[in-house]
C-alpha cells in the first residue's frame, strides 16, 4: 500500500505542476495523491508523535489484558476498560503465588494527565455495592458521562465462566480460555446490557437484562454494544451490533429506548449476509462505533464491511465512505475520533486489521495520510481498537487481542503535507505504512 500512495503522491503533484488551475475530476482517488491535487496548496495536517513513557508503569504487578474501550473525561483523564481474563498463564503467575509477577489489573483504570494509575475498581469492587446486578462475560466500551457517571458496554455472547481471572481453575485443563466475545450469534446472549456506575465503581443501574435481547428490533435490551456515546441533548447512543445491526438510542435516566435503525436509516434485520460488502442493505458484525460530531452528525462504523455511514441524530441517512474496501479479517472501520478545532477538520479512523490510524478531512471525507504500522514498539500497533482525543488534541488509542495496552500521541501541531510524507517515520510511528 506504501507504494501505491506514495506513486499517488508524485502523480497528483506533477499533475499541479503542469496543469494548474485545471479541475480534478472524481476519478482521482488515490489516498495522498487525491488531498494533493484537490487544491493548489501544499494542505496543513495535524502532525503526532508517540510518548514511549505514558502510561506509567502500573502498581501492585498489575498487567492489563485486551483493552477494548477508552475515553476521556472532562478534566483529559483517560479512562479503559480491558478484560482480565484474556491474560495468559505466564501473565497471572501472582495470582495463583506461584511467581512475584504478575496479577491481572481491575476491568476498569483511570490515568491522570502524567499517566499514573489514579482509579482502579471492576466486578468485585462493583459487587459489593449490589452483589447480584449483571457483569459482563465479555467488557466492550467505557464512556464517561456528562454528569460524570460511568457507562460500560459488553459483547458476550456466551454465560460468564465460573472462576476468577487468572485462578488455577481458569487454567485447568478443560477451562475455557477467557472470555469469548459476541458477533452475531443466534439465541441467548448474555450481555443484553449497559452497566452504570459511579466513578468509584459503585453500581448504580443498567439498561436491558443478561440473556434478554430478542434481536435487532428489541427495544427493551441491547445486544453486544460496542461503544456507547452522549448527543448534546444528554441521550446516549449505542453502536448496538456485536449481536445486533443498528444503533440505539436511549435516555439514561428512565432508561427508556428512544430509537433504533439500521444499515441508510432503515429498520435494522437479523438476517444473515456476509461480510466485506460495501454496498450492504444492513449492517454487518459489529457495528462498532457511532461517534457524534459537533456539527450533530453521527458517524457509524461497519467494521467488516469496511465503510461509515454518517447519520443525522435522528437516524435519518446521508451518505457514506468506504475504508480500504479490500480488507479482510476483522475490517477497517474500527472506531472514531475528532481534531479539537471548533470545525472539528480532522477525523482519525482506528483500523485494528490493517494496523494504522486513518487521517480524513471530515468535510471531504478524503483520506490525508496514516500513521502507525504493525508491531510492538511504541507508536506501532498489534489491533489498535479504540481511539479518543482530549482538549489539547493528543490522541489515545488501545489495542485487543495480544496488544493489551494504551498509547498516548503528543499533537506536535501542523505541517506540510508532503513534509510529513517525506519524514516517513516520525517519533515510532510509519507515515503511510505498507
Amino acid at each position: 500500500m506504501k507504494t501505491i500512495r506514495t506513486r499517488d503522491f508524485l502523480i497528483g503533484t506533477a499533475f499541479v505542476a503542469l496543469v494548474a488551475g485545471l479541475a480534478v475530476g472524481p476519478s482521482v482517488v488515490g489516498r495522498v495523491g487525491s488531498a494533493q491535487a484537490q487544491g493548489a496548496a501544499d494542505p496543513m495536517v495535524p502532525k503526532f508523535e508517540v510518548d514511549p513513557l505514558w502510561p506509567k508503569p502500573y502498581p501492585n504487578h498489575w498487567v492489563i489484558g485486551a483493552v477494548i474501550g477508552l475515553d476521556v473525561d472532562k478534566n483529559d483523564n483517560v479512562w479503559i476498560v480491558h478484560r482480565p481474563g484474556t491474560l495468559e498463564n505466564q501473565e497471572s503467575r501472582l495470582t495463583r503465588k506461584e511467581s512475584l509477577c504478575c496479577t491481572a489489573a481491575p476491568d476498569v483504570l483511570e490515568f491522570n494527565q502524567a499517566g499514573n494509575v489514579i482509579r482502579s475498581w471492576g466486578r468485585d469492587d462493583a459487587a459489593k455495592t449490589v452483589p447480584d446486578h449483571d457483569w459482563p462475560t465479555s467488557n466492550h466500551g467505557v464512556t464517561v458521562a456528562p454528569d460524570g457517571t460511568v457507562w460500560i458496554g459488553a459483547n458476550g455472547a456466551g454465560q460468564p465462566p465460573n472462576y476468577a481471572p487468572g485462578s488455577a481453575a481458569q487454567f485447568a485443563p478443560k477451562a475455557a480460555r477467557g472470555p469469548v466475545e459476541g458477533g452475531g450469534e443466534k439465541g441467548q446472549y448474555h450481555d443484553s446490557f449497559l452497566l452504570h456506575f459511579t466513578q468509584d465503581g459503585k453500581y448504580l443501574g443498567e439498561i436491558g437484562k443478561a440473556n434478554g435481547s430478542r434481536g435487532s428490533l428489541d427495544t427493551n435490551n441491547v445486544r453486544g454494544v460496542a461503544t456507547i456515546r452522549f448527543l448534546p441533548d444528554g441521550t446516549m447512543v449505542a453502536a448496538d451490533g456485536y449481536g445486533n445491526h443498528r444503533v440505539s438510542e436511549w435516555d439514561p435516566k428512565t432508561g427508556k429506548n428512544i430509537r433504533i435503525w439500521g444499515a441508510y436509516g432503515k429498520p435494522p434485520s437479523d438476517d444473515p449476509i456476509p461480510h466485506y460488502n460495501v454496498d450492504s442493505p444492513q449492517f454487518g458484525n459489529p457495528v462498532h462505533c457511532a461517534q457524534p460530531s459537533l456539527d450533530q452528525i453521527l458517524y457509524v462504523c461497519d467494521r467488516t464491511n469496511n465503510r461509515v455511514q454518517l447519520f443525522k441524530f435522528d437516524g435519518t441517512y446521508i451518505k457514506q465512505f468506504t475504508i480500504l474496501p479490500n480488507t479482510k479479517g476483522e475490517g477497517s472501520a474500527w472506531e472514531i475520533a475528532f481534531s479539537k478545532d471548533p470545525q472539528q477538520k480532522f477525523m482519525y479512523v482506528s483500523d485494528g486489521a490493517n494496523q494504522i490510524i486513518h487521517v480524513f478531512d471530515r468535510v471531504s471525507m478524503k483520506e490525508l495520510y496514516s500513521f502507525g504500522g504493525g508491531g510492538r514498539m511504541p507508536g506501532l500497533f498489534y489491533a489498535v481498537h479504540s481511539i479518543v482525543t482530549d482538549s489539547k488534541g493528543n490522541i489515545y488509542t488501545t489495542e485487543t487481542y495480544r496488544g493489551q495496552r494504551v498509547q498516548k500521541f503528543k499533537y506536535m501541531g501542523m505541517m506540510p503535507l508532503s513534509t510529513l510524507v517525506k519524514q516517513k517515520v516520525v517519533g515510532g510511528s510509519l507515515i503511510n505504512p505498507d
